[in-house]
């Protein structure tokens, strides 16, 4: 019964990414297939996230770079060297935890504002590299073959693969954002958030500890970034380096509350809605970015603890199950 009561934590977000994601196979509609794999795309992004911006404080504008470099090798191997989907996103996830590997080395020496800047010089880089990376297509990018969706069935059905799929990536982001929380290697992160020449004082080997955990934030994004271009079947430089969308995943975990596990859940789910009614808006959908702005300005200034941090500081019964 302990051992239940210290892992509850973890049983709401879990349920109910599960609800969510058996929401379209209840009702077998494409269309709210279609809307639950955004939700759970952004869900698997902003828990990512949250192991670099909740555990250990560091804001990244860069965060996107991950998820177009790994999905521009999963799918580089998908079409040109015929490798299976399977081993393509667990490729496109190991070559971005190695490019966190040897870029948190570097920029990870920074902090505050000069390291949310290196973020974005990151990010920038990147894609004008890949834009000049004749291996990977340049900027017309990558396209699939058609022969590769063969093997899952057809184009059709290679959807609702990457659904399931899309599915299990939300579950394992959530579990590892848990896990790392709970650790004693999260609580070290936890100690650099509040004061990181204190952590230090105390025994937290700073460098190693934030590279490691920039190294866990990249792994989902870059597995997440294959499902995404194999189902739409092509990747192409504007597409796998949006800025806007590093800017859209800070939103989402401070709106839910960074550094809580539930907290990404929420923010991906209620931005996503409001983006939803913003980008079909005749009124607003030319301004969506602004609006996102004018968002993330209003949760610093009067929520900095985001939803989560609101309700488990006026509900405290709900401090266990919200963790």
């Amino acid at each position: 019964m302990n051992a239940w009561k210290k892992h509850l934590g973890i049983v709401l977000p879990l349920l109910t990414v599960t609800a969510l994601a058996l929401w379209p196979v209840v009702t077998d509609n494409p269309a709210n297939r279609e809307s639950v794999f955004t939700i759970l795309k952004a869900v698997a992004l902003a828990s990512s996230l949250n192991i670099l911006l909740g555990y250990t404080g560091y804001v990244s504008f860069g965060h996107i770079v991950f998820y177009g470099f790994g999905g521009y090798v999963g799918i580089y191997l998908l079409t040109e060297k015929g490798w299976s989907l399977g081993e393509a996103l667990l490729a496109g996830g190991v070559a971005s935890g190695l490019l966190a590997l040897l870029l948190g080395s570097a920029i990870l020496r920074l902090r505050g504002a000069y390291f949310a800047l290196a973020t974005i010089g990151v990010n920038e880089a990147m894609r004008a590299f890949i834009n000049n990376f004749e291996l990977f297509g340049g900027p017309t990018g990558i396209t699939l073959k058609f022969s590769v969706y063969k093997e899952y069935g057809g184009a059709a059905q290679a959807l609702q693969t990457a659904f399931y799929i899309g599915a299990g990536l939300a579950l394992l982001a959530l579990i590892l954002s848990y896990m790392v929380r709970s650790s004693k290697f999260g609580l070290g992160l936890l100690a650099i958030r509040e004061n990181e020449d204190a952590a230090e004082v105390m025994g937290v080997v700073t460098p190693r500890a934030k590279t490691w955990a920039y190294v866990l934030s990249a792994i989902i994004p870059g597995m997440v970034g294959v499902l995404f271009f194999f189902k739409n079947g092509n990747v192409e430089p504007h597409d796998a380096f949006p800025l806007h969308s590093s800017i859209e995943l800070l939103v989402m975990v401070m709106l839910g509350g960074q550094g809580t596990v539930f907290g990404p859940i929420l923010g991906a789910f209620a931005y996503q809605g409001m983006r939803g009614y913003l980008v079909t808006s005749p009124v607003f959908k030319d301004i969506q970015l602004s609006v996102s702005g004018v968002l993330l300005l209003v949760i610093v200034l009067f929520i900095p603890a985001g939803a989560i941090g609101w309700l488990r500081h006026r509900i405290p019964p709900l401090r266990r199950l919200l963790a």
